[in-house]
């Protein structure tokens, strides 16, 4: 859990708002419970994690309990996968919900009892619409429904039906349990809404003890009474379902939390729909669901993000009561903010171009001094080898530089970071013209931290070619060329043809070759960077690139 989760104090939503004075009026006897409950039917997103901080935050700040809750009632969707990516997700965030990781299947023998109490009170019937009837009956938003010719059976045959629905005698379809509310309600949602349909499917964790299962509306209220939370905190979208979880429950007469919606997150270059992002793993136009260019929670920590850094997002987007589009920029920020901090600094060149310094000794090999981070004293400094042979950057040298440039130029000097001035003196190039190598002279009175006073108006970085190694480097971009490709009906056209560039010849630091999957470095100059898990081993570094270092592609636009 990162030090720097917001208190009361310093993010006054108004959620917040609404607990203090509960805790005033001691609506929850100075209880304050949460949850976060997915449905497994795929991995969490940056928008489930903003959830999990709001959530969690309160618990924690209010020094209550959270629960981890999977409301797991549809079985043809879910899957254990799922489930264990998102104890992992919730895990890495830091959100601490102790031994309640919960199940709604947990309640299903307790959910199918208070069915059997509304079936009693004469509030549920068993209907035998199909699907398409029971929509044409629901009416329209200017038109009242019709009721089905099913609804006033008497309490024993729908007893009767209820139980035979449970012990398999029907068929997929065949048969609903609905709540007998009201089919002229304004709120579609109150016109009878379906409690329990049929599905003969084997469940993850119940597997073929049930056939029948509970709809979201009917089991997230009951959930949420069984296990005692006092603010049932979800987004707007449920804001026309509260009536109903609050019909059920009062029906009920149990334990009824407060219901309390705020605005989803929705981020720009991106889609947040589970649905569509299953598309893109199916069709695999990403690389599963943990791709770096995924807005998963598995796909951005394999690119190198921190939980501290999505907190410290989800901080600055705050809690609000519209729905609106971030732009993942802020998102980009949190993380350079982070990684600025704490990222050890390393130097690797990622088109590289060899650099042969004729007047240094052949054979020889020095040490030289380099910072981990300058903002993180602390973290020390470390030796790196300099010799007759370095790799620079093809980007650092141009033959006809234009107006301004103050990397390496025929004839010019340029300071190599923590080394020396050197000069360039001879150009090498192939039979096709293209550059292969420089040739160029040091100034030996010029080495980093020594007493000269020559000064050049261009430092760049480098690595030292005789033990440098070899790397894999995977530029990643934004996924989609438009904004809000979510809103699109053909969404898949926006696709960014270049949010993921391959390069396989970039050097490193000898040093990486012992980091561990995960760990996150500022290649100087480059970027922030981490070692990937899935593509690594010991033969084959492979670094994903985390962010740029500074935002490359509002420039670019």
């Amino acid at each position: 859990m990162p030090d720097n989760i917001s208190s009361p104090k310093k993010s006054k939503n108004f959620i917040y708002e609404i607990i203090d004075e509960d805790l005033k009026t001691n609506k929850w006897s100075g209880r304050v419970h949460t949850r976060f409950p997915p449905e497994p039917n795929g991995y969490l997103h940056i928008g489930h994690a903003k959830s999990i901080c709001l959530n969690y935050g309160i618990a924690k700040d209010y020094n209550g309990k959270f629960n981890l809750r999977f409301d797991d009632t549809n079985p043809t969707k879910e899957e254990k996968e799922y489930v264990d990516s998102i104890i992992e997700d919730v895990k890495w965030l830091g959100a601490d919900f102790e031994d309640r990781v919960l199940y709604a299947s947990d309640y299903f023998e307790q959910m199918y009892d208070y069915a059997v109490q509304l079936i009693k009170k004469g509030k549920a019937y068993v209907d035998d619409l199909d699907n398409e009837t029971m929509r044409e009956y629901r009416g329209t938003v200017t038109q009242p429904g019709k009721e089905s010719p099913f609804r006033n059976r008497t309490v024993e045959e729908n007893l009767y039906l209820f139980e035979r629905m449970r012990n398999g005698e029907f068929n997929d379809g065949e048969k609903v349990l609905r709540a007998k509310i009201d089919m002229s309600s304004p709120n579609m949602l109150l016109r009878d809404p379906v409690m329990y349909r049929i599905i003969h499917a084997s469940h993850h964790r119940t597997g073929n003890e049930w056939c029948i299962y509970p709809t979201y509306d009917w089991a997230h209220g009951l959930e949420d009474s069984i296990e005692g939370i006092t603010h049932s905190i979800c987004t707007l979208e449920f804001e026309v379902h509260r009536p109903l979880y609050d019909w059920f429950l009062d029906q009920l007469e149990i334990y009824h939390p407060q219901q309390i919606e705020f605005a989803r997150l929705n981020l720009s270059y991106t889609v947040m729909s589970k649905r569509k992002l299953l598309e893109l793993v199916e069709k695999r136009i990403v690389d599963g669901w943990d791709d770096p260019r995924m807005p998963t929670i598995s796909g951005f920590r394999r690119r190198g993000y921190t939980p501290e850094s999505i907190w410290n997002f989800s901080e600055l987007v705050g809690v609000a009561k519209r729905d609106a589009l971030t732009d993942i920029s802020l998102l980009e920020y949190a993380i350079r903010e982070d990684l600025n901090k704490n990222a050890q600094r390393v130097m690797a060149v990622i088109n590289p171009i060899k650099v042969v310094i004729t007047n240094y000794p052949e054979g020889q090999t020095e040490f030289l001094e380099a910072v981990n981070n300058p903002e993180k004293p602390e973290s020390g400094k470390r030796q790196i080898t300099f010799s007759r042979e370095v790799f620079i950057e093809k980007d650092d040298f141009m033959e006809n530089p234009p107006k301004g440039y103050h990397r390496l130029v025929p004839g010019g000097e340029v300071r190599l970071k923590y080394a020396y001035i050197i000069k360039c003196e001879e150009i090498i190039k192939d039979n096709s013209g293209n550059i292969i190598e420089l040739r160029c002279t040091y100034d030996p009175e010029t080495r980093s931290g020594g007493p000269s006073t020559k000064k050049v108006k261009g430092t760049i970085h480098w690595v030292n070619s005789k033990d440098s190694l070899d790397a894999q480097v995977r530029l990643y971009d934004r996924l989609f060329t438009i904004e809000n490709p979510g809103a699109e009906e053909n969404w898949l056209d926006y696709i960014n043809p270049y949010s993921l560039k391959i390069i396989n010849n970039a050097k490193v630091e000898p040093f990486l070759k012992s980091v561990k999957p995960l760990d996150k470095f500022q290649f100087e100059r480059l970027g922030y960077f981490c070692l990937d898990y899935k593509y690594s081993n010991e033969n084959n570094l492979v670094f994903n690139r985390t962010v740029t270092l500074k935002d490359s592609w509002n420039a670019k636009k």
